[in-house]
């Protein structure tokens, strides 16, 4: 086991690994001073086959941004995309798109995401048309129907529109239309959040089963530190741009080790009254325009000390495959 400056790489065969990756976002028009915005600040970390990475943070933390840039919806500002070993940070559109297959997206509201002029096979079927996948109408259909069913809905759907389908089926829907060109890397995109607690746990299932069927490598973003224990074989945590900690779903959930991860653990709801801890984090909200200097998140630490506000912490393995960005685990 080796590790860059962001979370672990391991020795294993890897289908991503992104190095250094930055994206930079400019506001302000052409009088105006031009503001940058950091959303993701060197980030790296590699994704293994039939593996999934947990991506956790708060809102605005870069997690979104993060994953549309590995996919190349976003341009990288620098850093190092690399899929199946191959260097994909400079493609041009013609190289990208034969490999835009194989990394696909499922975002976080299906509502908005399907469009709602489309039937539900022309919807999937839409990929296999677009990449040139199909010989006819009749294979078409086959693999229309055969991929509905791989997520749960039969041929009774193929003609309805997306607002006739309840939430759970229109995410299932999304989940076809990726699944449909065998793609070997997916960005989940917060896919539950926007779903009932009843559905939720149906959509997870799913997810799993697919990965285990077909070896899909994940990258799951998500908020909610409990679907992201059940889902992530390693887990990633990002404040203002960067991973301040990474390791096992164990070592995250169990033996906390950034100030930041911690009070995300304390925040995860208990059925209990009596076991609950109400957490509150000091100061005010990250302000990605005005990140702070040194640590990132030191205007919030409880446990601040005077390196925290000019350093920044450095990336080291403070236990087995367990790594962190804090300043309180430097090497005597």
């Amino acid at each position: 086991m080796k590790f860059t400056a962001g979370c672990m790489v391991s020795e294993m065969k890897d289908v991503v690994r992104v190095e250094g990756l930055r994206k930079y976002f400019y506001l302000g028009g052409f009088l105006s001073r031009k503001v940058i915005v950091k959303a993701v600040d060197g980030v790296s970390f590699s994704i293994n086959e039939g593996e999934t990475l947990g991506l956790v943070g708060e809102s605005g933390c870069g997690k979104t941004t993060l994953g549309k840039t590995i996919l190349r919806l976003y341009e990288p500002a620098a850093g190092k995309i690399f899929f199946m070993n191959k260097d994909i940070t400079n493609l041009k559109k013609d190289e990208m798109r034969k490999i835009r297959r194989f990394m696909q997206i499922v975002y976080q509201d299906p509502y908005s995401s399907l469009n709602p002029r489309m039937r539900v096979k022309e919807i999937v079927g839409r990929p296999l048309i677009v990449h040139n996948l199909i010989n006819s109408k009749r294979e078409l259909s086959e693999k229309i129907n055969s991929t509905l069913m791989k997520v749960g809905l039969d041929e009774t759907f193929l003609d309805r529109f997306p607002h006739e389908l309840s939430g759970g089926q229109r995410q299932r829907v999304a989940i076809a239309r990726a699944l449909i060109l065998n793609p070997k890397f997916i960005v989940l995109d917060e896919p539950t959040s926007a779903l009932d607690v009843s559905v939720q746990a149906g959509i997870l299932n799913l997810l799993k089963d697919l990965q285990e069927e077909y070896n899909l490598s994940y990258l799951f973003i998500s908020h909610d530190l409990s679907v992201v224990n059940f889902m992530a074989h390693k887990v990633a945590i990002m404040y203002l741009g960067k991973i301040v900690e990474c390791g096992s779903p164990e070592d995250i959930y169990n033996e906390p080790l950034h100030p930041y991860t911690q009070l995300l653990i304390q925040s995860i709801p208990q059925p209990d009254p009596k076991e609950r801890k109400l957490s509150f984090v000091e100061g005010e909200p990250p302000n990605p325009i005005n990140v702070p200097s040194g640590c990132r998140f030191h205007p919030r630490c409880k446990y601040i000390l005077e390196i925290c506000k000019n350093e920044e912490p450095p990336f080291q393995e403070v236990k087995p495959r367990h790594f962190v960005a804090c300043w309180l685990y430097r090497e005597k």
